[in-house]
């Protein structure tokens, strides 16, 4: 388990600006968090030596790019390795979990189309057994997370 880094005020309002928005300049940053630019950047820099913060990166329109369908693949019980290097080859995988149930893992991809999509669940159906549900509609994406309040199990 990743040992809780302890934030305060300061720290979480930080996090709340760069989770709406990455791109803010480090004096508008500290601007909005009542802090000098000078003293809202080595509190980023901080949160992210600590690992707070890991990445910045750009949220892009899939359909934009050619890609209409979204959609979740369980993947039943398989070999792990060869699973994991079936994966890294597959540029349709957008994430990968392992997960505990009866599968063990869980594929977000996203194809153009629907005979794309057949494709890539049959790539993956020659390790292993697979459901595939397609995505609709997105209901809630890119929560922002701050940390968890005293008393949450952690």
């Amino acid at each position: 388990m990743a040992a809780i880094t302890p934030l305060d005020s300061y720290d979480t309002r930080i996090l709340a600006e760069l989770q709406a928005d990455a791109r803010l300049t480090l004096a508008e940053l500290g601007r909005r968090v009542h802090l000098s630019q000078p003293a809202a950047a080595e509190r980023v820099r901080k949160l992210e030596a600590a690992g707070v913060i890991t990445g910045y990166r750009a949220t892009v329109n899939l359909g934009a790019l050619g890609y209409g369908i979204r959609a979740l693949v369980r993947v039943g019980r398989a070999d792990h390795v060869r699973l994991v290097q079936l994966i890294v080859t597959m540029p349709e995988v957008l994430t990968a979990w392992s997960v505990t149930g009866e599968d063990s893992s869980m594929l977000e991809i996203a194809v153009t189309d629907v005979a794309h999509l057949d494709a890539v669940v049959t790539q993956l159906s020659a390790l292993a057994e697979t459901s595939t549900s397609i995505i609709l509609k997105t209901l809630r994406q890119h929560q922002v997370m701050l940390p968890a309040p005293a008393g949450v199990a952690a």
